[in-house]
């Protein structure tokens, strides 16, 4: 499984596709078939309390793109909050366990692992 993060808008399902997967092959926030999640963060952010229980079927992907939300203003209201944290450590059980992890800033990769 290879694990793309960065900002918005930071190039990561432009270089998913230069892998060679389609926009059609990338599931957006949701767990199905397709080789590709998109918007990890926002799968997180549905249902925060269970994010661990999604290590499993996402370790399954060949692809897991997620939007980096440790940086910035920290979320005044509790469940937002509670998303964001499940979504760094769910980031970090995956990079563990991923073949390799990506950073994109500005279009470019970083490749972490």
């Amino acid at each position: 499984m290879i694990l793309i993060v960065g900002g918005e808008a930071s190039g990561k399902r432009t270089y998913a596709e230069g892998l060679g997967y389609s926009r059609k092959q990338m599931a957006d926030a949701v767990l199905n078939d397709c080789p590709v999640l998109f918007h990890l963060e926002r799968l997180v952010a549905e249902n925060w309390e269970h994010a661990e229980e999604l290590l499993e079927p996402l370790l399954k992907k060949e692809v897991v793109i997620c939007n980096e939300v440790g940086s910035g203003v920290i979320p005044a209201n509790r469940p937002d909050r509670k998303a964001r944290e499940a979504t760094g450590r769910l980031c970090i059980l995956l990079a563990r366990e991923a073949d390799s992890v990506v950073r994109m800033v500005c279009g470019i990769p970083m490749v972490l692992k």
